[in-house]
C-alpha cells in the first residue's frame, strides 16, 4: 500500500521547480498534482493516455477540444487520451489531481 496527504503533496510540490509532481506510478495508474498560478499559461500537450482532474483549490476554465467549462474546488473532469485540452483564465493558483490510465 502507499499512503498521501494532500499537505505532504503540497509541501513537495512547493519545494520542486515544476508545475507537475508525479507521486504515484505504476503499469495501470499514475497521478500527480498539478499547480498553476493565477493567470498562468497551460503548457500542457495532449495526452497518450485517458485523464482524470480532481480540484482540490482555484478556479479558472478548463478548454476541452473547443469545450469550455468553469471549474472550482469539487469539480471532476475526464479528458480522453489524445485529445487537446488546457487551463485557462485562472482566477487563483488552481491545484489539481491528475490521475492517469494507464500510467502516463
Amino acid at each position: 500500500m502507499q499512503h498521501f496527504t494532500i499537505t505532504s503533496l503540497q509541501q513537495a510540490h512547493a519545494a520542486s521547480d515544476e508545475n507537475y509532481l508525479e507521486f504515484l506510478h505504476v503499469p495501470s495508474l499514475s497521478m500527480g498534482l498539478y499547480v498553476l498560478d493565477a493567470g498562468a499559461a497551460d503548457p500542457q500537450q495532449p495526452h497518450g493516455e485517458d485523464e482524470v482532474y480532481y480540484v482540490l483549490s482555484g478556479s479558472g476554465i478548463l478548454w476541452v477540444d473547443g469545450q469550455e467549462q468553469f471549474v472550482e474546488p469539487g469539480s471532476i473532469a475526464h479528458v480522453a487520451a489524445n485529445v487537446a485540452h488546457r487551463f485557462h483564465s485562472i482566477q487563483e493558483q488552481l491545484q489539481v489531481l491528475v490521475f492517469f490510465a494507464p500510467a502516463e
